[in-house]
């Protein structure tokens, strides 16, 4: 059955160094480069492609899903979604940065529910839970 939540969600970036302003990256550039990505996801229908109604739902709310290929759209898998996509965004123009580094990312469901991901967390780089 589908159902919506309400999300945080936690951004953690490190450097060698602070930038000359003192900073590790100014918030309105971690802006500039997150809001596109969390943007996809708000109001979404996030849907597994092989759900036997996927079809359907494309037909008929169009964009509004967003396919999770093979995967259910659980709070773990979208944590280590949006690792990847600002990952990505990170690393390349206009928004390449310094030795930035996207450490993790955590997204709650509740002020005591979250899941985040973190790639060197395990040598199977799954998302880890907790409450």
């Amino acid at each position: 059955m589908p159902h919506g939540h309400s999300r945080s969600i936690e951004i953690i970036l490190e450097a060698d160094k602070l930038d000359e302003n003192g900073m590790v990256i100014d918030f309105k550039t971690l802006k500039e480069i997150a809001v596109p990505v969390v943007n996809a996801y708000d109001h979404a229908l996030c849907v597994n492609s092989a759900d036997p109604n996927f079809a359907t739902l494309i037909r008929l709310f169009g964009e509004a899903v967003v396919p999770f290929e093979n995967c259910e759209p659980t709070t773990e898998n979208l944590a280590r979604r949006l690792y990847e996509e600002l990952r990505h965004r990170l690393q390349h123009p206009p928004h390449s940065i310094r030795q930035l580094k996207l450490c993790r990312v955590r997204v709650s469901e509740t002020a005591a529910t979250w899941a985040e991901y973190e790639p060197k967390m395990a040598s199977t780089s799954e998302p880890r839970t907790g409450n």
